[in-house]
């Protein structure tokens, strides 16, 4: 492999060189304002074939599901089938446009109605919303309708939001941004949450609970209705992060465990692009209790036409327009060719494949808790002394492989959260065992190999520490 790092696009620039000719300006010209010009704005002289290799070039460098196995816990990176994208890029979709009006988006506004409609179905919900664009901002959205909903009750004391301590880390934070306050629940024995706990915590200023079920451990909650049936007592409500919901899609309804109001990440279960942040969505699904609370616009039919509309209570809009149609249009093919029996053989596989190569990985890592998991399960990489996860992982790249999450849960240490998704092959799951297998007999014998991997990138290892707190986030010729 070439190690040279790839020069920058203004490394690469030419005075003159250009990658494109304009047509000539069929509008009367003018000049731009002042403000829009920007002489310190050096941008790069470039040609048509020069930008074309060069982002090439780094399109292979860059780690995708496409080429290689992502085993990374929590975001379910399964494949995205290519019928998605060639759905999404139909003209008729590509092309449409939010300000037409409904009259003129008829077929977008009637995916969306099927899309709200059996994506409810899957969880048992009454009405869903398509606002949010990613987990964090359901989330978001599911809290501000629980506080909503108490203060339309006359009881904004309730302000105490009850979190399990294996939750995602987003869970406390958006408790934060919508001005609640955050009680931690820990885990019993064997990974649980501890029922006592829970149940000293419950009183009159209880607005919720925020669980995960699975939860980040890849455990089922046992006593989930239990759960749920306290706070509910309490007077607070229950919401589901539904992060986990590829391993109980077409099994359990969210409902019927007690569960208020919950999202779905679209673009994890429900197989679209990840993107680099985004664009997903994290759609949010609501029991009747908080149906009327959803962020809108949502869409209804009335009569043989589709329309946008407000639910009667709603929190408002999350974002502008109506959601991220393309993520969409993905997430509707997917759940059309995957029908009600496909999703519950795509959760069986996915628990399938997690029990096996967690067989395979306790042999030699740790599992902290080691009873039955769903979708996912966490190891420990402590296998030699003076060896860290991170050491384990930055390895697993020399060996092909994009690292699990690692250090999260926070209450398992060393952890290494494995997620194989239902879409990997017994070969691929073999394969990334007997590199773990390897790297830990390495840890024994040539520790070195994995302090100073990985070996055989462009970059080797970082200093993340200074990455994270010294960002550097523009070019400086």
């Amino acid at each position: 492999m070439n190690l040279t790092p790839e020069p920058l696009a203004y490394e690469l620039s030419r005075p003159g060189r250009m990658g494109t000719v304009l047509p000539a300006c069929d509008v009367p010209e003018t000049a731009l304002p002042k403000n829009l010009l920007r002489a310190e704005l050096s941008l790069p002289e470039l040609d048509e074939l020069t930008v074309v290799r060069h982002f090439t070039r780094l399109s292979q460098k860059n780690f995708a599901i496409d080429t290689q196995y992502y085993p990374l816990g929590s975001c379910t990176m399964k494949y995205n089938p290519k019928a998605n994208e060639q759905a999404a890029f139909h003209p008729g979709w590509r092309n449409a446009h939010p300000l037409a009006g409904d009259a003129h988006n008829q077929g977008a506004l009637e995916l969306m109605y099927r899309l709200q409609d059996s994506l409810a179905a899957t969880g048992g919900f009454s009405a869903v919303s398509l606002q949010p664009a990613a987990g964090a901002h359901g989330e978001l959205a599911g809290v501000l309708m629980i506080r909503e909903y108490h203060r339309s009750r006359g009881q904004p004391q309730r302000r105490t939001m009850l979190i399990p301590d294996s939750a995602h880390g987003t869970n406390p934070a958006t408790c934060a941004m919508a001005g609640l306050d955050v009680v931690t629940i820990p885990s019993d024995a064997e990974g649980g949450v501890d029922m006592d706990a829970l149940r000293a915590a419950c009183d009159d200023t209880v607005a919720g609970i925020m669980i995960t079920n699975p939860s980040t451990l890849g455990l089922f909650e046992r006593n989930m209705e239990a759960i749920a049936k306290l706070v509910h007592d309490a007077g607070g409500l229950v919401y589901g992060d539904g992060a986990n919901m590829n391993a109980i899609a077409g099994i359990v309804l969210p409902v019927e465990l007690g569960v208020d109001v919950m999202h779905y990440n679209l673009h994890k279960t429900f197989s679209t692009p990840h993107g680099g942040g985004g664009p997903g969505v994290g759609m949010v699904g609501a029991a009747p209790v908080l149906a009327p609370f959803l962020p809108g616009p949502v869409v209804v039919k009335k009569g043989d036409a589709y329309a946008f509309e407000m639910p009667a209570k709603s929190i408002g809009r999350l974002k502008s327009f109506y959601g991220n149609f393309g993520v969409l249009v993905r997430a509707y093919a997917y759940v059309r060719m995957m029908g009600a029996d496909g999703m519950r053989r795509m959760a069986e596989n996915a628990v399938l494949n997690a029990n096996y190569l967690k067989h395979r990985v306790e042999k030699t890592y740790k599992v902290k808790y080691p009873r039955r998991c769903m979708h996912e399960f966490v190891a420990m990489g402590d296998v030699a002394e003076g060896i860290r996860t991170l050491d384990i992982a930055k390895r697993l790249i020399d060996y092909g492989f994009h690292p699990p999450t690692i250090y999260f849960p926070l209450i398992v240490p060393e952890a290494m959260m494995i997620e194989p998704t239902e879409t990997e092959s017994k070969e691929t799951l073999d394969a990334f065992a007997e590199a773990l297998e390897r790297i830990a007999a390495e840890a024994r014998t040539e520790p070195d190999l994995l302090h100073d991997a990985p070996h055989n990138t462009p970059v080797g290892r970082l200093d993340e520490v200074a990455a994270a707190r010294c960002p550097i986030l523009c070019y400086r010729g």
